[in-house]
């Protein structure tokens, strides 16, 4: 039997509402954030949300790092900056079904790196003054050893950062002079001033996510509390306002470090290579990535991990790479992408990341974001284990292919496709995502699914294998306002070729709707589809807040010519 269910009207909270702007131009676009929330060259990704990127603090103290040694690095052949504004483009009918590895056998990191022939730069040397004094077209090759980066590194055009021996970039510093205190331990005069916070926090009550420091107890990431009284082992405490460090942890004959520099690699030049390095510990700001990559970058087989907020960030990065990294454990989100013409990021193991207790279910957590970026694609990438979204487009995306990634284990959303347009999702294996606990967490379509398209156009989804994720396949219909194309609305979305798997709980694949953003008849088609299920009477399947079985579902004329087996 069909049931009502009650339908809430419900806009996400602190959707843009940006009018005025021209679509396609990327100039247009990028000030409508205004001064504070991209500020040229900041690494910032600015999202849909109410909290604005600010610049960045520099604080005024870094950490050591005890990383393990990475392994030999790949060669990255040198790229050249992308002079093409590929226009927006309607998605393809069809494309080559790729290959898929199974989890575990993408080949990462920098022992995918090529050997490294140019002017060593050894762990003694402030790199960044090396690389300033460099001329363009240069390749510097990073000796063995942990290289303490105590400012960015800005590369001129053409040329390459790289290494075969292991090399460990930093943004740590370490700490010594600890006294003890009340049972705790202390030490004094190692923090910048007090900032701004921006971004939200999974605990916004503590409310800490947003402070850059990160402290590292023998190479052990430690979890920052809100107040001294919290303070066990296994954690720290930073007091701004008294300038000190508290640790629950005896340091004395220990390594302890803190991160200090805001970021290890960026610069305005085109056509740079960054390969075969392990790039850790740097205190970025949230929306800010530890490696920005600007236009023609080639990023490949790099570990790229513990930094506070981004792993890797491509900004303006027209025709850019991002190719067999390993970057997980960075405290926000693994890869965040902006306003970038053509990008590719690829074949990257993306994992673990959020460490820093960023909002799961709604802010910009967790393993790729992407926004206000035209054609390029992500694809054959593995995203795991990342506390929040694995994949996530939001914000004017425009054209963009999401193809044979293997998205498994996040605890939000597989893929959310959220107010954008012209988008391929396919070919992609989708598992047990959503099931996160955190706060907005919920079991229902309007929280998401294993693939969540909320309120675009223009949308296909073909051929996914989407199994035991908290829903299905989610269609949502949302207030979002409007922006370059208009008013934001659900519209022309295509469901065809993917399994599904539902089993257990409220599991569903269907669509849901807001009062006001009802969605025309005939604008959302499921087609062909193979439906794998705990029972045919199970209700599965929801539209706009009625609930079907397999056969009412076909009985009320949806989802033409799929399949529906119990098991």
């Amino acid at each position: 039997m069909k049931k009502s269910v009650t339908i809430i009207s419900v806009a996400a909270a602190g959707a843009v509402a940006i009018t005025g702007i021209v679509a396609g131009t990327r100039s247009n676009m990028a000030s409508a954030f205004g001064p504070e929330d991209k500020v040229a060259g900041s690494g910032v990704l600015p999202g849909d949300r109410p909290h604005k990127p600010r610049p960045r603090t520099t604080p005024t103290i870094s950490v050591p790092s005890v990383p393990p040694v990475p392994t030999r690095p790949p060669t990255t052949p040198t790229a050249q900056p992308t002079t093409e504004s590929p226009t927006p483009t309607e998605p393809p009918a069809s494309t080559p079904k790729p290959t898929t590895p199974a989890p575990g056998s993408f080949p990462a990191g920098p022992s995918q790196a090529p050997a490294c022939t140019g002017v060593t730069i050894t762990p003694d040397e402030d790199a960044a003054d090396v690389v300033d004094k460099g001329q363009a077209g240069t390749t510097y090759c990073f000796a063995a050893g942990v290289h303490r980066i105590s400012r960015t590194i800005h590369p001129k055009t053409n040329s390459t950062l790289g290494s075969d021996q292991g090399a460990v970039l930093t943004g740590s510093v370490p700490l010594t002079g600890w006294t003890a205190s009340n049972g705790d331990w202390v030490i004094e005069g190692v923090l910048p001033a007090a900032y701004g916070q921006t971004g939200q926090c999974e605990d916004n009550v503590a409310n800490v996510c947003h402070l850059r420091e990160q402290v590292f107890f023998n190479g052990k990431h430690l979890k920052r509390v809100g107040s001294m009284d919290k303070v066990a082992p296994g954690t720290f405490y930073a007091d701004y306002a008294g300038n000190a460090v508290y640790l629950g942890d005896n340091p004395q004959g220990q390594a302890v470090e803190m991160s200090k520099t805001p970021i290890a690699i960026e610069s305005g030049a085109g056509g740079v290579t960054v390969r075969g390095l392990t790039v850790e510990h740097f205190a970025t700001a949230p929306q800010s990535g530890a490696v920005v990559l600007a236009s023609g970058w080639k990023v490949i087989a790099n570990d790229i991990r513990w930094n506070h907020a981004v792993g890797a960030m491509l900004v303006n990065a027209d025709g850019a790479t991002l190719e067999k990294n390993l970057i997980q454990y960075n405290g926000q989100l693994g890869v965040g992408q902006y306003s970038t013409l053509n990008g590719t990021i690829k074949d990257n193991q993306v994992s673990n990341n959020n460490t820093d207790g960023f909002w799961i279910a709604d802010w910009e957590s967790g393993g790729i974001k992407t926004t206000w970026s035209t054609n390029g694609s992500v694809a054959g990438n593995l995203i795991k284990n990342n506390t929040g979204v694995g994949l996530w487009s939001d914000a004017y995306d425009d054209g963009r292919v999401f193809s044979g990634n293997q998205i498994i284990d996040n605890a939000a959303d597989g893929i959310r496709y959220e107010i954008g347009r012209n988008g391929v999702i396919e070919n992609n294996v989708i598992t047990g995502n959503g099931l996160g606990t955190g706060r907005g967490s919920g079991r229902s379509l309007w929280d998401g699914g294993g693939i969540n398209v909320n309120t675009s156009s223009n949308v296909q989804i073909r051929n996914n294998t989407v199994e035991d994720n908290v829903n299905g396949i989610s269609i949502q219909s949302r207030t979002r306002g409007s922006g370059p194309w208009g008013l934001n609305v659900l519209r022309d979305v295509i469901v065809t070729g993917n399994k599904v798997t539902m089993k257990g709980g409220t599991t569903a694949t269907g669509m849901v709707q807001n009062s006001g953003a009802v969605v025309p008849s005939g604008e959302v088609v499921l087609k062909d589809n193979t439906y794998v299920l705990d029972s045919l009477s199970a209700e599965r399947f929801q539209k706009f807040g009625q609930w079907f079985s397999a056969g009412e579902w076909q009985q009320a004329g949806l989802d033409a010519g799929s399949t529906f087996t119990a098991r």
